[in-house]
């Protein structure tokens, strides 16, 4: 018995002594490669513990969120803002207690002004339809003012978007296929499927790259799609086209788009064959008469002046050659992989350009044939409610409804490393995300947006969100007053 004991300490110790040796000799050649290389000051000259800030740096990325951050501090969304889609996605209590953490005093926050005869259970009104394309052959009628905003197969994986497309279907709202096309997992759900047309014309081009008629009339003729959007920009980056890395682009996806397999998928920063609002909008008219069915288009808004120029070519034109909506983007980023110069300094927040687009389609009398759709971070109740008083018809959302699925915040989108399965093609991580689970989640996600909307209009004295307007909000203004929207965009 003491022999057995004195061999396993003598190996032990052993084992101690080649590990300390390993860790030395380790040690040793980093040492001796820090100090002799001359890439970074910071290794050369604090060889080995040098490397630690670097370490640190890219785990301060995910410690912030759970260690140090307050609940409202983080960005692009903090922690109150994901837990509570969190546990509305998995039909949990939303409730909380001893008060708001939101500060509710900085310029430009909003708040609701609550009637004193609020609308009763019994008054009240959810039935709410928007209706696209008057002068189509094949109008649509919307069911729910709430609906998951462009996000392509590709950039999201296959049981991400069949989960996303599942849930559309339970909820009863639409999902935009984003710029890689329709995919079949876009449409297994059985839910309404509006077909973004990018710049590089992804499912709907011909051999040349050029917009194909024929595929056109081919995705028409699917019962499910029920509009097509045509994308000018995006929030992540206004001016530059989508960018989908080489080691996302199988087979199956480049066969969807129509592109080469394990090329980067890089769009062009604009459609090249428009050239003028005119041509913008012989395009619109083209893929609707080609297709019978709306079409509208998705921008952010740079130039305020061109808004009005667009609705004075409109009315040369007639008002059927308008745009059966306009999806306005906000400048603020978004689900897509883009150059950060882009994301923080380009283009027009939702806040500023949402009424000025609604205001300027007023003017021209167009609002009621053009319908106004709001993107843009409005993941939360109270954000798609102020788009709603702002005079949006209808909002879509990306990561919000990929925060239903579960994402983390881990920024690793445009990487393959998406620790849940959401944004990667790695099989492996991809098992993590049960798309029946999930599809329930974004329907529970959906339902409650819906409902506390309408809780809050209710609120405010009217039977049903769309009714919502803007003397229902107040913003703070800088004298830490606040003033309604009616009277801040008259």
């Amino acid at each position: 018995m003491e022999a057995s004991v004195h061999s396993l300490l003598s190996l032990l110790t052993f084992l101690f002594v080649f590990v300390i040796g390993l860790l030395i000799a380790v040690a040793v050649i980093l040492f001796l490669i820090d100090i002799n290389q001359s890439k970074s000051a910071i290794r050369r000259n604090y060889p080995v513990i040098g490397r630690f800030r670097y370490l640190f740096e890219h785990m301060g990325e995910f410690f912030r969120q759970y260690f140090f951050a307050m609940d409202r501090e983080e960005m692009p969304f903090n922690r109150a803002q994901r837990s509570w889609v969190y546990r509305a996605a998995k039909g949990v209590a939303t409730e909380i207690a001893f008060g708001s953490t939101r500060a509710g005093n900085t310029v430009g926050d909003h708040h609701f002004m609550n009637s004193v005869f609020a609308v009763l259970e019994q008054e009240k009104n959810t039935e709410t339809t928007i209706a696209f394309g008057p002068y189509c052959d094949r109008p649509y009628v919307a069911k729910s003012f709430f609906n998951i905003s462009g996000m392509s197969y590709g950039a999201l994986s296959k049981p991400a978007v069949q989960a996303l497309s599942r849930g559309a279907a339970k909820a009863g709202c639409w999902i935009n296929t984003g710029e890689g096309g329709v995919s079949p997992f876009h449409l297994e759900g059985g839910g309404d499927v509006v077909a973004q047309i990018g710049t590089a014309k992804y499912g709907v081009r011909d051999e040349k790259g050029e917009l194909s008629e024929e595929k056109l009339i081919g995705l028409a003729q699917k019962p499910q799609i029920k509009m097509f959007e045509i994308k000018l920009s995006q929030g992540a980056k206004p001016g530059k086209g989508g960018i989908l890395p080489a080691e996302k682009v199988s087979e199956e996806i480049a066969a969807i788009r129509g592109i080469n397999k394990g090329e980067a998928s890089i769009s062009p920063n604009r459609h090249p064959e428009i050239q003028s609002t005119l041509d913008l909008l012989k395009l619109i008219n083209r893929v609707r008469q080609v297709t019978g069915i709306p079409v509208g288009i998705k921008l952010v808004v740079g130039d305020p002046a061109w808004l009005n120029e667009l609705c004075e070519e409109i009315l040369k034109l007639g008002i059927e050659s308008a745009p059966d909506f306009i999806t306005v983007d906000s400048a603020d980023g978004g689900t897509g992989a883009a150059p950060q110069p882009l994301m923080d300094f380009v283009g027009m927040r939702l806040k500023e350009s949402l009424p000025l687009l609604v205001d300027t389609l007023k003017k021209y009398q167009l609002k009621d044939r053009v319908k106004v759709v709001a993107s843009g971070k409005l993941v939360n109740p109270g954000l798609v409610a102020r788009a709603l008083a702002t005079g949006a018809d209808a909002v879509v959302s990306a990561r919000g409804f990929m925060f239903s699925l579960g994402c983390i915040q881990a920024m690793q989108c445009n990487k393959n490393t998406c620790p849940t399965g959401i944004t990667t093609h790695d099989k492996r991580l991809q098992k993590g995300l049960n798309v029946a689970d999930k599809a329930a989640r974004v329907a529970n996600y959906h339902k409650k947006i819906v409902h506390d909307v309408e809780m809050i209009a209710h609120s405010c004295g009217v039977p049903q969100a769309t009714e919502l307007q803007r003397h229902h909000v107040r913003l703070v203004t800088e004298d830490g007053k606040s003033k309604s929207l009616a009277e801040l965009y008259p």
